[in-house]
C-alpha cells in the first residue's frame, strides 16, 4: 500500500482559480467500553503530587483531569460513553507549489473507531524499583526526574464491519425483511500514560499497538458485560510490545507474548497511521492561539492545520486570491495557511493544550461540545496546562517550548529604515531623514547581493555577499552609519541560486553548497531545485552535519563587514538527508534554521566578551517569519511575511493585526510587519498599489509594535513610499518619534518578555479574559502591555473609529489627544481619528501613562 504520495504542481500554467478543500478524514465517533471486572465503577487516581485523574462509570464511563488545588474544574475531560482514543489506516498525498501545500487524505483502508478500557493502572516508583510482575506491564527504568506516581491507561480500538444480507421475506415490503449480521472485528491495542511534567503541566503520550483481524468464532462470551448485545464480543488477549514512553527520561516497558505474533497472522491491513483523539468542550467556549494566524482570533467551529508553508496571496480576498490561483497552483492560499502555525491554544475556560513532535495535525473545532485533534502517526504526545489567566498559560507554555533573549536596545530605540537601490541612493535618503529629525536605529538594505527584475518585481541575487557594484564603498557605508548610532542589516536565507547569468560574483555559494553535498536532492540524487517566480534555487538540508557550520561562515563574513542584524527569510521547506518523515521534517526545518541564526549570534557574543573597547550595543539580531512551536526559543524576533499592500481582512492591513495578536497568544512575544505591506500587483486587471493613504495608516498601527521598520515593497516604483513626499516624510517623522517616546516602556515590556514570555502587543483576552465582548474582538485593537489602548483605523477613508473600554479593573482610559476621560466599562465610544491623530488612550493616572504624555510633548507631539 502507498501510505505517502507527494506530487509538485510547479509548471502548471493555468491552473483552477477556485480549488476544492482538500479531502480529509471525517469527525470519527465511536463507543466506549469497559471491563467491570477491572475497571473500578468510580475512583481517584493521582498524577503526579499535584494532579488527579478522576473515573466515573456511569452513563457509559468517562475520564477527567484537574489540578488538586481545584478538583472541580477539569482541565480536561472526556464526553461520557464516547470513545476518545479512535484510530486510522489511510494514504496521504501531498500536492506542492512554489512554497504552497495541500495534504489529502485518500483511500481511507481502516476505521477503528471504538474503544475499551482494560485496565487504569498507578504505577508508583516502588512499582518500579521492585519489578511487580503483571501480564500487561513489565516496567523497565524511569528516570529521576520522573514525577511519580504515573497513570497508565490500556485497552483497545476496534472496528466492528457489519455485512447485511437478504434472508427469507416473512411478509410484502422493505420493512418486512430479515438480516444476518456478520460480525468481523479488527482490534489494536492502546497505551495511554498521563504524568506529571511540571507544576503546572501534564504530560500524555498515546500509542498504538499492530491491528489485528478478529474473527467472531473466536470471541470470548464473557468478556465485557453488554458489549454482546450491541458489538459482538472481543477475545482478550495478552500483549507483548515494547515502547519508551519518553526517550529523554528513561522507559516503562509494556510486554507480554502473544500480540506481535497474532499480528503477522492478519493480512490486509497496514499500520495504523492516524491517531485521534476527542474530548468534551463546551458550547461558548473560544480557543485562541494556534501559532500565527492571519484571518480569525476564535477557531471555535473550524479545522486548524498545522502546517508550515506561505500564507498565499490573498488568502480569500478577491480578486487577487482568482488571480494568484489562476496562475499558480494554489498561490492564493486560504484563512488557514501561515508561515508559523503552533500545535496550541487556550481557550475561554482557561484550558489549554499542545502537541510535542512535528507530526501534520489537524485541530477539529467544528462540534460545539468536543474537540478531535487528528495526527498523522501511530503515536501521539503532548501537555495540558494548568492556569488562571491567560498570562499565566502563556508564562506555563513558554517556560516549556523556550523564550526569546532581551533584543538589542538599538533596535527598538528608533526607526529601522528599509531601502534599496545602492550606496549613493542610502546616502540621499539619509541625509533626507536627518532634516526631517526622524530617529533612526538601522538601515535596512535587502538588496545589498544586488537584485534583478522578475515577473513579479524587483528580486535579490540569492549568493549571500554584498554586491560591489550596487553597493560601491559598502565597508565605508556601515562605518559611516555606525559613527552616528546607526547600524546596518541585510537579508539572507537558506536557499541558493545559480550565479551563471550574474557579473561581478566573487563567491559561487550554490556551487559549493552542491560540492559539499549539502543541498536537499531529488530522488535522482541531484539537488532538489525549487521554483521561485522566474528562478530556480537550491536549499540547504539544515540536518546535514556539515551545513550549519558552512552557513555560519556566510554569516561571519557579513558581520566582519559590520553587519549587525538580518532578516533570515523563508525557512518553510523540508529537509531530507536525516531520512526523517518529510511532512514532520517540513514543520522542524523553521527551527533549525532559526537555530543556525541563533547559534552563530551566540559564539559571536561569546567570542567578543573581554575583548578591548566590548560595546553592548554592538550585539546582532535576526528576524524571521517561519516558525513552529519551539521557535521562540531560538529566533530572536519575527515578522509576519508578505501582506498584500491592501486594506482587505484576510491578507492586508487587518491580517497584520490578527497575526501580531495571534501569534502573541502562542508565545511569538516579539513580532511586527512591513509597514505598508509588501505584495504590490500591477497587471492590467489586477491593480494592488499602495496608496499614500494605507501607508500613513500603517505608520500609526506599526508605531505601536515592536520594531518600527519600513519595506519599499516587491514593486517599489508602484508603492507609496515614506521619502515619496513631505506629507510622508512629516509624517514618518512624526510616528517614529511616538515610537521614542515609548521605548522606556518597551524595554521593560522586551525584558518581560525575556523573563515569562508575555508579548509587547496584546489582545485583551489576555488582561480581560471575563468580558465576553472582548472574546469577539479581532483586528479592531488591542493593548501595549497593559498601560495603552490602541484602536487603529483601518478601513480606507475613515476618519474615526469605535472604540471599546473593557470590563476589569476599575479605571478610566485617557484619550492621548485630547485628554478626555472613558469611564464606563463595557462601554464603546466613537472617537475621531483623523490622519495623525490615531485613537490611542493611556491608563488614567498610570505612571507609564504619563511618561509617555510627558514624552510626546517633549517631542513636540503634544
Amino acid at each position: 500500500m502507498t501510505i505517502l504520495k507527494i506530487t509538485n504542481k510547479h509548471h502548471k500554467h493555468l491552473n483552477n482559480p477556485f480549488p476544492s478543500n482538500p479531502r480529509s478524514l471525517p469527525f470519527i465517533q465511536g463507543t466506549l467500553f469497559f471491563n467491570p471486572q477491572t475497571v473500578p465503577s468510580d475512583q481517584i487516581f493521582s498524577i503526579g503530587k499535584d494532579y488527579q485523574l478522576s473515573w466515573i462509570s456511569k452513563n457509559g464511563g468517562s475520564l477527567s483531569i484537574s489540578h488538586q488545588s481545584q478538583p472541580n474544574r477539569p482541565m480536561w475531560s472526556t464526553i461520557p460513553g464516547e470513545a476518545f482514543i479512535s484510530a486510522v489506516t489511510a494514504e496521504t498525498e501531498v500536492e506542492e507549489s512554489r512554497g504552497s501545500f495541500v495534504i489529502k487524505d485518500k483511500n481511507v483502508h481502516l476505521i477503528c473507531n471504538h474503544q475499551t478500557i482494560e485496565d487504569i493502572r498507578v504505577i508508583n516508583q516502588s512499582d518500579i524499583s521492585s519489578q511487580v510482575k503483571d501480564q500487561d506491564l513489565t516496567p523497565g527504568y524511569v528516570g529521576l526526574n520522573q514525577e511519580f506516581p504515573v497513570l497508565l491507561i490500556t485497552g483497545r480500538v476496534f472496528r466492528v464491519k457489519k455485512e447485511k444480507s437478504r434472508g427469507g421475506l416473512s411478509g410484502i415490503g422493505e420493512n418486512n425483511w430479515n438480516y444476518v449480521e456478520k460480525e468481523h472485528s479488527v482490534v489494536a491495542r492502546y497505551w495511554l500514560l498521563f504524568d506529571q511534567k511540571t507544576s503546572d503541566q501534564v504530560g500524555f503520550q498515546v500509542r498504538l499497538g499492530k491491528p489485528n483481524l478478529q474473527s467472531p468464532q473466536r470471541v470470548s462470551p464473557n468478556v465485557y458485560k453488554g458489549f454482546s448485545r450491541k458489538l459482538g464480543r472481543v477475545r482478550r488477549r495478552r500483549v507483548e510490545w515494547c515502547w519508551l514512553f519518553s526517550r529523554r527520561k528513561g522507559f516503562i516497558k509494556v510486554s507480554s507474548s502473544e500480540e506481535e505474533n497474532e499480528a503477522r497472522k492478519a493480512t490486509g491491513f497496514a499500520e495504523l497511521n492516524r491517531i485521534c483523539l476527542t474530548y468534551s468542550s463546551e458550547r461558548n467556549e473560544r480557543f485562541f492561539g494556534f501559532g500565527e494566524q492571519f484571518s480569525h482570533m476564535d477557531f471555535k467551529g473550524k479545522r486548524v492545520p498545522i502546517f508550515v508553508q506561505e500564507q498565499g496571496i490573498g488568502r480569500g480576498d478577491q480578486p487577487i486570491t482568482f488571480a494568484a490561483n489562476l496562475v499558480s497552483y494554489r498561490a492564493g492560499g486560504d484563512w488557514s495557511t501561515t508561515y508559523a502555525p503552533s500545535p496550541f491554544y487556550m481557550t475561554s475556560k482557561m484550558k489549554s493544550l499542545y502537541l510535542e513532535g512535528y507530526n501534520y495535525s489537524v485541530f477539529d473545532l467544528t462540534r460545539h461540545d468536543r474537540v478531535q485533534i487528528q495526527i498523522h502517526g501511530d503515536v501521539i504526545e503532548g501537555r495540558i496546562l494548568h492556569g488562571n489567566s491567560p498570562s499565566e498559560l502563556i508564562e506555563h507554555l513558554t517556560e516549556t517550548i523556550g523564550r526569546p533573549p532581551e533584543l538589542p536596545r538599538w533596535i527598538i530605540s528608533g526607526a529601522v529604515v528599509g531601502m534599496q537601490g545602492g550606496t549613493d541612493n542610502v546616502r540621499r535618503v539619509w541625509d533626507e531623514l536627518q532634516s526631517y529629525h526622524v530617529p533612526v536605529s538601522a538601515f535596512w538594505l535587502q538588496d545589498w547581493v544586488g537584485q534583478r527584475e522578475t515577473v513579479i518585481g524587483s528580486q535579490l541575487w540569492w549568493n549571500w555577499e554584498v554586491d560591489t557594484t550596487r553597493y560601491s564603498g559598502w565597508q565605508q557605508l556601515t562605518e559611516d552609519l555606525s559613527a552616528q548610532h546607526i547600524k546596518v542589516m541585510t537579508y539572507c536565507n537558506p536557499c541558493l541560486a545559480p550565479m551563471h547569468k550574474k557579473p561581478n560574483t566573487r563567491r559561487h555559494l550554490f556551487e559549493e553548497a552542491k560540492k559539499l553535498d549539502i543541498l536537499v536532492k531529488d530522488i535522482s540524487g541531484e539537488p532538489y531545485m525549487v521554483p521561485n517566480t522566474a528562478f530556480d534555487v537550491g536549499m540547504m538540508d539544515l540536518t546535514h552535519p556539515h551545513a550549519a557550520s558552512w552557513f555560519k561562515q556566510i554569516l561571519q563574513e557579513m558581520v566582519d563587514d559590520g553587519v549587525r542584524g538580518w532578516m533570515a527569510d523563508f525557512g518553510e521547506d523540508a529537509c531530507l538527508y536525516s531520512g526523517e518523515d518529510p511532512i514532520s521534517a517540513h514543520n522542524r526545518y523553521p527551527e533549525l534554521w532559526a537555530k543556525i541564526n541563533r547559534e552563530f549570534v551566540e559564539e559571536w557574543k561569546t567570542a567578543r566578551v573581554g575583548k578591548q573597547m566590548e560595546d553592548p550595543e554592538e550585539a546582532l539580531v535576526f528576524f524571521m517569519r517561519a516558525g513552529f512551536r519551539d521557535s521562540p526559543k531560538w529566533a530572536m524576533l519575527f515578522w509576519e511575511g508578505d501582506q498584500m499592500v491592501s486594506w482587505q481582512a484576510n491578507d492586508g492591513i487587518k491580517s497584520a493585526v490578527v497575526g501580531l495578536l495571534s501569534s502573541g497568544l502562542s508565545g511569538y512575544a516579539f513580532n511586527h510587519s512591513d509597514t505598508g505591506g509588501y505584495c504590490a500587483v500591477n497587471l492590467p486587471f489586477f491593480k494592488y498599489q499602495r496608496s499614500e493613504e494605507l501607508l500613513l495608516r500603517w505608520m500609526e498601527l506599526n508605531a505601536f509594535t515592536t520594531v518600527f521598520r519600513t519595506h519599499e515593497g516587491n514593486k517599489p516604483a508602484s508603492n507609496s513610499q515614506f521619502y515619496t513626499s513631505h506629507k510622508s516624510l512629516s509624517h514618518f517623522a512624526r510616528f517614529a518619534n511616538v515610537y521614542k517616546a515609548w521605548t522606556f516602556y518597551r524595554i521593560q515590556l522586551v525584558k518581560e518578555a525575556s523573563q515569562k514570555g508575555l508579548p509587547v502587543c496584546r489582545h485583551l483576552f489576555l488582561h480581560y479574559p471575563d468580558d465576553e465582548h472582548v472574546h469577539s474582538l479581532t483586528y479592531e485593537q488591542f493593548l501595549v502591555g497593559s498601560e495603552i489602548l490602541v484602536v487603529p483605523v483601518l478601513d480606507k477613508g475613515k476618519k474615526d473609529v469605535k472604540a471599546y473600554f473593557p470590563v476589569g479593573e476599575r479605571c478610566a482610559w485617557k484619550h492621548i489627544w485630547t485628554q478626555k476621560l472613558y469611564t464606563i466599562q463595557g462601554s464603546e465610544a466613537l472617537v475621531e481619528a483623523p490622519i495623525g491623530y490615531p485613537a490611542i488612550f493611556v491608563r488614567d493616572g498610570s505612571v507609564i501613562g504619563e511618561t509617555f504624555l510627558d514624552n510626546l510633548r517633549q517631542l513636540d507631539i503634544l
